[in-house]
């Protein structure tokens, strides 16, 4: 299901200078303004050189749509984040059906995202042995309290058994699945960062899942060529500077990655040369 249909870029208000700066001044970014970027797949790929633009325009999403950050800081409190914030509020989001599910996700969050859930849990199982320790007989609301705190710490531990004791592939893909809420808008940066291309196949299954029975939408910011392969994607290059539209056959990504394959000696003899 399609919930954001598109993206605009919205001119400074009245008697705000225009903003010259980063990430105002990328291309991609400057071409809202005269283009937006249609979603109308379920499925919507941007594609581009490291500083193309991709990421910028996707964390500008997420602050603008208000979503949560899985794997790391608040959007709206993550101090790398405050040119995200500044974009964010000068982008026009066009709903179909506003849904708050999703998340944002970006895969350098990802591997962090273990000491965080380890630190987390360290500290409700300190409050925990706290409530405990606090003199007095057993009341309902200690029970009550001591009870969320179980529970919380249950899930924590679970959760930490997952991303740390299995391979990073293993454990973005499982915590992607029980993060999971259909009818939701994800939006993630370079997911096939942590996985191989088996892995990566394995995510194509989940997005088929997750975009039909689930209902979902995703705008994913990728290199990966196995990635946008998938079915009924749209995919935009952002090479140029304004945002295109382009085959999966056409892209440089897929291009490069076939002609290396098929004959990498002459890729490799470059290097020697």
């Amino acid at each position: 299901m399609i919930h954001l249909r598109n993206v605009a870029l919205l001119p400074p208000s009245a008697g705000q200078p225009e903003s010259k700066g980063y990430p105002f001044a990328v291309p991609a970014v400057a071409a809202l303004r005269q283009t937006p970027l249609v979603f109308d797949a379920t499925v919507t790929f941007l594609v581009g050189e490291n500083g193309s633009g991709k990421s910028a325009i996707l964390e500008g999403l997420a602050c603008a749509a208000g979503s949560i950050a899985i794997a790391g800081d608040d959007p709206r409190r993550d101090p790398t984040m405050a040119a995200a914030r500044a974009l964010g509020d000068r982008l026009r989001l066009s709903w179909r059906a506003r849904t708050q599910r999703g998340f944002f996700l970006r895969a350098e969050d990802f591997f962090g995202f273990a000491k965080y859930i380890s630190a987390l849990r360290a500290g409700l199982e300190r409050d925990l042995a706290d409530l405990n320790a606090e003199p007095g007989p057993e009341t309902y609301g200690r029970g009550l309290a001591r009870g969320v705190f179980l529970k919380e710490i249950g899930q924590l531990r679970q959760t930490d058994r997952t991303v740390n004791e299995t391979s990073h592939g293993e454990s973005f893909l499982e915590l992607f699945q029980r993060r999971f809420a259909p009818r939701g808008l994800y939006l993630l940066d370079e997911p096939e960062a942590p996985l191989s291309p088996i892995r990566q196949l394995a995510m194509l299954a989940l997005l088929q899942e997750m975009t039909g029975a689930g209902e979902s939408q995703f705008i994913i910011a990728t290199h990966s060529p196995i990635l946008m392969a998938f079915p009924g994607a749209t995919i935009y290059s952002l090479d140029d500077g304004t945002p295109i539209r382009v085959a999966w056959d056409d892209l440089e990504h897929v291009a490069l990655t076939r002609d290396f394959l098929n004959d990498p000696t002459a890729f490799l003899r470059q290097l020697e040369g």
